[in-house]
Parts: structure tokens; C-alpha cells; sequence
């Protein structure tokens, strides 16, 4: 088995990285100094697919679009994405609020609840897991660069399914758990109800089924507490990463444009898309010296998830003190 060597790319410091493996990974979060750590491996673990069914109910519909972020009045009806929270991360207040207890699909959202029940097991992080014919997406086609057979350490597969929402290197996560996927995707909906989320369920930790549900109130809870996670922080919140398998770099991006804006200050982030779910978005943030968690489910277009935020953002700015508005 190759060996990868992993060198992390930070913004403004030098630090530690990722373990050797059977390729190499080069992370960065923004323009910086180079970092590296040689770590040791561990031998391949193998482990069963299952999961489960559930029920969705249906959404909300489209309201009419801010459009621009200077224009909006902070009426949450006007915003492109059909369910929306705003939440004081400090007290827990709601600060804005858009069908808050809709219950819908959340796509790639969902691997914000894969990252804290891996890392809550305390597996190795510097085991060496495969991507395998299980990990590939037959429900809904979806492409990925990592080949069956491409192997990387369980804490490279943790980086790419949050940064750049890799649902293959998701999958080889919950497949390598003690159990395999049935014993994994019970873990995640026993955190769910431990966190007090009555509407969430999961079925797969990937979030490519419809079945993974919850609400914007709920998902500000999940994103909450996922901040708690110093590897889900650093990891969702990183640029871009260059893996080497020996055959090719392939170099992936964090699939929100707004981690490399200079006007966020962004601590945690994660988004979502399969058709039944709309663009979906989650973040903590910093906004007018204060923490908030942004929920944004069903966005109408590409840009409209990052458009309601920047419109959320300014409004928020310009509108002190922090106060509730609800539809």
C-alpha cells in the first residue's frame, strides 16, 4: 500500500496536518503557509450497507425574491430560500424566522450528523479506509472523482465529505464504523434524539435520500452544536484540498463560495442539493461582533442560498440591536 503524506495550507500560521496514507493531500484554507505532520496507518476496515424508510412532507412554496442585499427590509417573506432561522448562537434567540418548522429534505446537510457520531467514537482517525463499489451512488447517479479502490485515512475522508460534500468518502465513513451503515445510521438518529431533535431522521450520511429530514429550528441546534467540533470547524471551513492518489492530483473545493469572501467571518459551514431539498445552506458566523447560526433551506437558483445570507447579513448590520422577525 502507497504512502500519502498530507500537508495543510492555513491562512495566517503554521501548524499540524493530516497522516500518511495511500495518497497525499495538500489542504488550504486560505492564502498561507504550508504545514505538514507525517502520521502512521492502519490496516483497511471493511463493513455491511443498510438503511431504513421515512416520510417527507411536503414544502412550502417560493415566495417573492429580494433584490439586492441594500434593498431588503428584513422581511423574511421576500427571501429566495422557502425556509429560513436566524439564530443568537450566545442566548438562543431567534432572530429571524421563515417557516422554522417546516420539515424537509436537507441533502448534504446531513454530513454534519456523519461527522459528529464518527467523531464521537473516537475511531482512528489514521486508519486507512477504501472506497469500495458500496460507497457509489446508484439511487441517484451522482459523479465522484474518488475511484472504487482509492484509499485515504479516515480523517482525509472526514476533510473531503465536509469541505467539498464528497458523499462517497461520507458513505466509506458510516460503511467503516463498528457495525457497519445499519449500526452508524442508528448512532445518527440516537444523537439526533439526544439533542432534542423530534423531526430530524436520517436514513443514509450522505443526505442523497429525501428520507433525511429535519427543520430550520432544529438544524440551527444540529449546526450549533457540530460548532462544538474543532475537526468539523477546521474542516468545513477550509478553501480547497489537492489529493494525490498516484495516478493524478485532484484538487477540491469547499462547495460554499462564501468561505473565501473576505467580508464573512465564517467558524463552521455546510451546504446541501438534491432536487427534493433545494440548495440548502448552514453556517455560524460572526455578524456585527456577534455569533450567529443561519439556516436557509429550498433556495430557488445557484446563487440565492449565498444572496438570502448576504441580504441577512446586511440587514442584521445595519439594523442593530439583534432583534426577531418572523413570517
Amino acid at each position: 500500500m502507497k504512502k500519502i503524506l498530507i500537508a495543510v495550507l492555513v491562512g495566517v500560521m503554521t501548524g499540524l496536518a493530516l497522516p500518511d496514507a495511500d495518497a497525499r493531500i495538500q489542504k488550504t484554507s486560505k492564502p498561507g503557509v504550508q504545514k505538514t505532520k507525517a502520521q502512521k496507518t492502519s490496516p483497511v476496515v471493511r463493513k455491511n450497507k443498510a438503511t431504513r424508510n421515512s416520510k417527507t412532507t411536503q414544502r412550502a412554496p417560493v415566495r417573492r425574491v429580494a433584490e439586492a442585499a441594500e434593498d431588503w427590509n428584513g422581511n423574511p417573506d421576500t427571501l429566495g430560500s422557502t425556509a429560513v432561522l436566524v439564530m443568537d448562537q450566545a442566548s438562543g434567540q431567534v432572530l429571524l424566522e421563515k417557516n422554522p418548522d417546516m420539515v424537509s429534505p436537507i441533502a448534504s446537510i446531513s454530513k454534519l450528523m456523519t461527522a459528529m457520531v464518527m467523531l464521537d467514537a473516537k475511531l482512528d482517525l489514521n486508519e486507512v479506509i477504501t472506497i469500495s463499489e458500496e460507497d457509489v451512488d446508484y439511487r441517484k447517479g451522482t459523479h465522484s472523482r474518488l475511484q472504487v479502490g482509492t484509499s485515504m485515512t479516515r480523517d482525509t475522508a472526514l476533510l473531503l465529505a465536509l469541505m467539498s460534500s464528497e458523499n462517497r468518502a461520507a458513505n466509506a465513513l458510516g460503511r467503516h464504523y463498528p457495525g457497519g451503515l445499519v449500526a452508524f445510521v442508528a448512532a445518527m438518529n440516537r444523537k439526533a434524539r439526544a439533542l432534542g431533535l423530534r423531526y430530524t431522521y436520517f436514513e443514509e450520511p450522505t443526505g442523497l435520500s429525501s428520507n433525511n429530514v429535519s427543520t430550520p429550528r432544529e438544524l440551527s441546534l444540529l449546526t450549533a452544536a457540530a460548532h462544538q467540533y474543532s475537526k468539523i470547524r477546521e474542516y468545513s471551513t477550509m478553501a480547497q484540498a489537492q489529493l494525490d492518489t498516484g495516478l493524478s492530483v485532484l484538487t477540491f473545493n469547499n462547495t460554499n463560495a462564501l468561505i473565501k469572501s473576505s467580508d464573512w467571518r465564517i467558524g463552521l459551514s455546510k451546504t446541501g442539493y438534491i432536487s427534493e431539498a433545494g440548495r440548502c445552506l448552514v453556517m455560524q458566523a460572526w455578524v456585527s461582533g456577534k455569533p450567529v447560526v443561519m439556516v436557509l433551506l429550498d433556495a430557488t437558483g445557484k446563487l440565492t442560498r449565498a444572496s438570502d445570507a448576504a441580504r441577512i447579513k446586511r440587514w442584521m448590520e445595519d439594523n442593530p440591536p439583534l432583534r426577531n422577525t418572523g413570517a
